[in-house]
């Protein structure tokens, strides 16, 4: 009798693992990813080396942080989101115009100098096209990013970054 309650209890922790492991996978690679910043293009919000939790179900808006698919490299890059299908983008005098309106930018750094464009200067477009959105690093001066390489396609964004979980001393959730 006991051995027959040994097998059962043993099988019972089997499935209780197996379907544990199934939910981590189907978290993992369905709904959230872990991924590093490389670089100080996103300084000062996130720091090199900084390891980031992304949400791959997150709907894209305005001021998100997103990691998507690098169109020159093969690598991920974190940016945030500057201007969506339909925007018009400018800057002028170190402001930031979407659609017309000054953007708040209090990530910025007070000192951070962006050089002055209009997003027909760069793409050639009015508007960032259907499907595609632009994107900037916040260390303005030193990154690479839609206004070097274009439009990112919304099907390249792997996801919104949500939290950063390492180094512990930076720990916080949201951007």
């Amino acid at each position: 009798m006991s051995d027959n309650n040994t097998k059962k209890e043993i099988f019972s922790w089997l499935r209780a693992v197996g379907i544990a492991v199934i939910i981590a996978f189907g978290c993992r690679y369905f709904l959230f990813t872990p991924s590093t910043v490389h670089g100080e293009s996103m300084l000062p919000t996130y720091q090199d080396s900084d390891h980031v939790i992304v949400s791959k179900v997150s709907k894209i808006e305005r001021n998100d942080i997103v990691v998507f698919n690098a169109p020159d490299a093969d690598a991920h890059y974190i940016k945030r989101v500057i201007g969506l299908p339909g925007d018009t983008i400018e800057v002028i005098d170190n402001v930031l115009y979407v659609n017309g309106e000054a953007q708040d930018q209090s990530y910025l750094p007070e000192d951070m100098v962006t050089g002055d464009f209009k997003l027909k200067e760069l793409t050639g477009e009015e508007k960032v096209p259907e499907g595609e959105v632009f994107v900037m690093g916040d260390n303005r001066t030193n990154s690479k990013d839609s206004r070097m390489f274009g439009y990112i396609s919304e099907k390249e964004v792997i996801g919104e970054v949500k939290m950063t979980f390492y180094p512990f001393s930076d720990f916080h959730i949201g951007n």
